[in-house]
């Protein structure tokens, strides 16, 4: 018995959609965060080279030093420090005080830092959406809770059938 395979031309076009919005998304990121994030990747690397010490050559005999032009320069440092870049913003000290306060088993220390922080939008806390998921909710600011204006009968007497479940149907009732 074969595998039924359920596609129709309709189905086809809706994944095909669905393909090119996923690509166009992730481009469209990498287009606004890309250099960022390379940049951040060039850092890390940085950090994990091994730190080559400059070479020292034999003293030569002493001469007479000449005379001072100008303010001596500061000699070049051997491995130049790139800026490391964090996905995130640093934690303001009064919130990061929270985490040596008491234990979490009391609902102190690391509990109530990870809560406070949480209360926090992700645009404080993050310099650019991290992930594809994060796109929905950035920049939304504060949620607004709106309140139900129909009444509890008028939702009642829209909802159930006037002539009960088992009767045929009343044209009324259809929506068409």
């Amino acid at each position: 018995m074969s595998r039924q395979l359920n596609i129709d031309t309709l189905r086809q076009n809706f994944w095909k959609e669905e393909y090119l919005k996923e690509k166009m998304l992730r481009c469209e990121w990498y287009r606004k965060y890309g250099s960022m994030v390379k940049a951040k990747q060039k850092a890390k690397a940085a950090a994990r080279l091994p730190l080559k010490l400059p070479t020292l050559h034999p003293k030569a005999p002493l001469s007479p030093p000449p005379a001072p032009k100008s303010a001596p320069s500061k000699a070049p440092s051997p491995v130049p420090e790139a800026p490391f870049q964090a996905e995130m913003y640093p934690v303001p000290p009064v919130t990061r005080a929270l985490l040596y306060e008491g234990i979490s088993h009391d609902f102190q220390g690391r509990y109530r830092y990870l809560n406070t922080r949480k209360l926090d939008l992700p645009e404080t806390r993050y310099l650019f959406p991290v992930t594809t998921s994060f796109t929905y909710g950035w920049q939304l600011g504060p949620p607004v809770k709106q309140e139900l204006v129909s009444c509890k009968m008028c939702r009642i007497e829209s909802f159930f059938r006037k002539n009960g479940a088992f009767a045929l149907l009343d044209p009324r009732d259809l929506a068409l």
